[in-house]
């Protein structure tokens, strides 16, 4: 662990929004639950009367039952909004949610770049979603962490306090002790936590310059963000400085040090798009033409910096860039400044 001086300031950041998978499968045993409905069921709504008859389950989980053919009436797929006639005999096979496993431990392999008993500092991969959500129900950091460490079981959001994209490669801090979460909130919140990222876009911005544009959702691509000046949009400042200038398949392209004063989501790949110099290998924002040249968005969080929590003691570390990346660099021409 070394001592230096800030680098940057950042705020928490907000959600990441992870890229839609197929949500998987989990194992789930629950037997069957059969139901002989009554006269006096009569005329009512199948979902009203299921959730009646088992309150164990929400209104709206039997109606997502309903919906994926779990539920039968006389043997046969019920159908949504039907309303039942009496003395039906109702069969549901039980599902669950994908959430539900959400927080289980899982096996998953990540780097550690430095551990005590307050704090982990970790250098995630690439393709590696931070927290579970929507069509990433499972395999995540979180589930990795509590299955190298039970005890973030206790700890809210097992220790998380700020997060990567998933296709985003980098440093990350992960709270050990809910006091060391606290601490390491206010010092996101206080602009105190200081990341570097690394960045490799198409064409050649200006020497030094900065983007200062609210980002919200895009108008029309719920799962996008977006420069925007709607009142919904949060403030957002990114700087940034030209490291150096090559060239990938014949197109200039430029690797750039961008440092955050906000911590939105996407938020250097939205300002960067924004001026007109997409991150290479962006599929969200770049150029759908020039998506192929590399896998993933070329961004890699190369350098963290914090007080410790327990001890105060000014910190930081820098993680090397993975091979991709590094590769990238030299197909371009580029010298990996790591």
């Amino acid at each position: 662990m070394s001592t230096e001086h800030p680098i940057i300031n950042e705020t928490l950041p907000e959600s990441e929004i992870d890229e839609i998978d197929e949500v998987e499968a989990f194992a789930f045993e629950a037997a069957p639950i059969e139901l002989i409905l009554s006269e006096d069921d009569c005329g009512e709504r199948l979902d009203k009367v299921l959730s009646r008859m088992v309150p164990q389950y929400s209104r709206s989980r039997i109606q997502q039952w309903i919906e994926g053919g779990h539920v039968t009436v006389d043997g046969l797929p019920a159908r949504g909004k039907s309303t039942v006639l009496g003395d039906e005999v109702v069969v549901i096979a039980p599902q669950a949610a994908p959430d539900e496993h959400a927080y289980s431990p899982e096996a998953i392999d990540f780097p550690v770049v430095y551990e005590d008993d307050t704090i982990l500092v970790i250098d995630k991969p690439a393709g590696l979603v931070v927290h579970p959500g929507a069509g990433n129900w499972s395999g995540t950091l979180l589930n990795g962490l509590l299955h190298r460490l039970p005890a973030l079981g206790g700890v809210p959001r097992a220790g998380i306090v700020h997060r990567l994209d998933k296709e985003t490669s980098g440093l990350m801090v992960v709270a050990k002790t809910l006091e060391a979460q606290t601490d390491l909130v206010r010092q996101l919140q206080a602009r105190t936590v200081r990341r570097e990222y690394l960045a490799l876009v198409w064409g050649q911005p200006l020497l030094n310059g900065k983007v200062e544009t609210s980002i919200g959702r895009h108008p029309r691509d719920r799962i996008k963000m977006a420069v925007s000046e709607n009142l919904t949009a949060k403030p957002a400042l990114t700087h940034f400085h030209r490291l150096a200038t090559g060239l990938l398949d014949g197109r200039p392209v430029s690797l750039m040090l961008c440092q955050l004063e906000t911590g939105r989501t996407h938020q250097i790949r939205v300002h960067m798009h924004s001026i007109g110099f997409a991150l290479v290998g962006d599929a969200m924002y770049g150029k759908a033409h020039l998506v192929s040249v590399f896998r993933r968005q070329a961004l890699h969080a190369f350098k963290l910096g914090l007080i410790h929590p327990e001890s105060g003691e000014d910190c930081a570390w820098t993680a090397a860039l993975p091979e991709d990346f590094a590769e990238l660099l030299a197909r371009s021409g580029i010298e990996a400044p790591l």
